[in-house]
């Protein structure tokens, strides 16, 4: 599985890149977590606002940062 946190490094991101290795751990999932700080590289998920979740190529959501819930059934559905 491979993971992906979209966002310049904000405390936002930094919230959502915890999160996301919390949901990982409690469902004791593997997978490569990265976090992607360019702008260059962001815009080619065509979001509009940081942070982003990209799980297995597919965004999840972007904007706002989920609940450790929704990351864990994101998680769950890409399995």
């Amino acid at each position: 599985m491979e993971i992906k946190i979209l966002g310049p490094g904000c405390p936002n991101c930094k919230i959502l890149f915890e999160r996301t290795l919390n949901a990982l751990a409690e469902l004791d999932v593997a997978a490569d977590v990265d976090k992607v700080e360019s702008p260059v590289e962001i815009a080619k998920y065509g979001i509009l606002a940081t942070p982003a979740l990209v799980i297995n190529g597919k965004v999840k959501v972007y904007g706002r940062v989920p609940v450790a819930q929704e990351i864990a059934k994101w998680i769950e559905e890409e399995m």
